[in-house]
């Protein structure tokens, strides 16, 4: 892949940069702005470089009509604050005031395009459509920096095609994210272990089918213990359970203990009667949960263990919380793996999504870890072995 340094000289050049602005919103208050800060040292090298920069980037899911909900604006407010400098938030992607306000950019100066899913071919399948909004937001820029890994998973016109349309690079982030990643697949360092949780097993089949073949250990919590649990023949009361799951984990259980990888799969639950922060909490064995309970985190038996594998790992990655970590009662098992990883003195990745989200709510020095990824999808699909239609057409 080509880097910002094969772009050459970039002083009066206009640089269209995708980046990953995806953040969480309460109202038009951003409450984890890790992702913008991720940008931070790409936009940074651009325009010390005295390049003219507009951002291309996205925010939930508008269904390719403007919404005012999903505006940019509160985006642009915070870039500005932490570059330092103004960033002017143009009205459309592609339209006049787009058109204006790039034409209107100076010398290292950064402008914000609004949420490019207002426009229903970012996200088309037909290559026409999509090729026609690349060819618009080619015509702003002389050149092309991908820098939003958590949307390279996607053949979508901001990422894909306008890529085909210009001389592109990609930014310090995507280079890091994509050396991370491959430093935990091609060749890690072992012990290597992996540690999956979230809602459900049926997220992460084509990851768990992949690292069988890679991993030493496999460390299972979150939601989609309980169909493993399931699959071992016990009962999971009223817990998370994907029923046409159980013969395909059966499955991989077998496959593991016939390719000497070690599944470790908690033995003690916290169990309540509800989701709820008021629930009344117990544990109880993972081979005993009531009918009327919700298994809803690691029990603290089950912790240690985790924390114990993890800690002699020379490489771990993590995706997925071991619990509901929102809420404090059900917290202390995603709280032990950060701790663990945290501590550890192997090669640790965060896998984005929940799990950096729970980085970061509980407080964890981002530091500590020696990646946090900026993309839960991509990242899993990384791990699965597929190719990133985003990352593949910057190899030429």
């Amino acid at each position: 892949m080509k880097t910002l340094q094969d772009l050459g000289e970039l002083r009066g050049k206009r640089v269209l940069v995708r980046s990953d602005f995806n953040v969480p919103l309460d109202g038009t208050t951003i409450t984890d702005d890790g992702r913008i800060r991720a940008a931070l040292p790409t936009l940074t090298a651009l325009t010390d470089a005295g390049a003219r920069v507009a951002v291309v980037a996205h925010l939930g899911r508008p269904k390719g009509v403007p919404d005012e909900k999903y505006s940019l604006a509160p985006v642009a407010a915070r870039l500005g604050e932490l570059l330092g400098k103004q960033v002017t938030l143009a009205k459309d992607t592609v339209g006049p005031d787009a058109r204006a306000v790039v034409e209107g950019l100076a010398d290292g100066d950064v402008a914000l395009l609004e949420n490019v899913r207002f426009d229903p071919r970012e996200t088309a399948k037909d290559d026409l459509a999509r090729g026609e909004l690349a060819d618009e937001l080619a015509a702003l820029a002389d050149a092309y920096v991908s820098d939003g890994f958590g949307v390279v998973h996607r053949k979508q016109a901001s990422v894909y095609d306008v890529a085909q349309r210009l001389p592109h690079a990609a930014g310090q982030l995507v280079v890091k994210e994509i050396e991370s990643l491959r430093r935990a697949t091609d060749n890690p360092e072992r012990p290597y272990a992996v540690v999956l949780g979230g809602s459900k097993v049926s997220d992460k089949l084509g990851v768990i089918a992949n690292l069988l073949g890679k991993a030493d250990r496999l460390l299972v919590g979150g939601g989609m213990v309980f169909t493993f649990l399931a699959a071992q023949g016990h009962g999971v009361g009223k817990s998370l359970l994907e029923e046409d799951q159980v013969e395909t984990v059966k499955g991989y259980l077998a496959q593991a203990a016939e390719r000497g990888v070690e599944i470790v799969l908690p033995t003690d639950i916290v169990v309540a009667p509800e989701i709820s922060a008021d629930a009344p909490a117990t544990v109880v064995a993972a081979d005993a949960i009531p009918a009327d309970q919700i298994g809803l985190d690691i029990g603290p038996e089950s912790a240690r263990a985790f924390a114990a594998k993890i800690a002699d790992a020379r490489t771990v990655v993590w995706n997925g919380p071991m619990g509901v970590f929102e809420l404090a009662p059900f917290a202390a098992g995603t709280r032990a793996v950060a701790q663990a990883m945290s501590d550890a003195p192997g090669f640790t990745i965060v896998g984005g999504g929940d799990s950096a989200a729970a980085v970061r709510t509980l407080g964890f020095d981002e530091s500590t870890f020696s990646h946090i990824s900026t993309g839960g999808g991509a990242s899993l699909e990384f791990l699965e072995g597929k190719t990133l239609p985003g990352i593949a057409v910057l190899e030429d």
